[in-house]
């Protein structure tokens, strides 16, 4: 299993980032523009059973990636896991914490590779950088819109 994570903070309070996170079009908002990502559909919003599915691209291959949320615990969690996709298992948990007027947005996501640990030693580092530069990309979107929120 690999592991990632991204935290930051933003600088509006726990519950305009919750509901930010809520937004029908929160997939489209958070998806960087460089990602070969077509969002299929959006159901249940954050809540236990909610279902997003993907179509990506690998090369010039299409790949069904489908995600349930297995946990939510409104305004400070929920976490969605990969039911079929390109990866051997995929789990990321959504955190937000008060960080006084503020809220610590964690993104901590535990997955592997198909192929197992050789695949992993091999590419496991390009995975990482990608994951880093899309999380980088969604918190820096999430500080725009979540701050610019709080001030209007």
């Amino acid at each position: 299993m690999l592991h990632f994570q991204h935290t930051s903070t933003i600088a509006a309070p726990i519950e305009t980032v919750w509901a930010f996170h809520e937004r029908p079009d929160i997939l489209q908002k958070l998806t960087p523009p460089w990602q070969p990502v077509e969002i299929v559909r959006r159901e249940g919003g954050l809540a236990v059973g909610a279902i997003s599915e993907f179509q990506i691209w690998l090369g010039p291959l299409p790949v069904r990636w489908l995600a349930r949320h297995t946990a939510c615990e409104p305004p400070h969690l929920f976490v969605d896991e990969q039911v079929e996709g390109p990866l051997e298992f995929w789990q990321h948990r959504h955190e937000f914490a008060r960080a006084g007027e503020q809220t610590r947005l964690t993104d901590a996501i535990t997955y592997a590779l198909l192929g197992g640990e050789v695949v992993e030693a091999l590419l496991g580092w390009w995975v990482e950088a990608r994951l880093r530069d899309m999380f980088i990309y969604r918190h820096q979107v999430t500080q725009t819109e979540c701050a610019g929120a709080d001030r209007g």
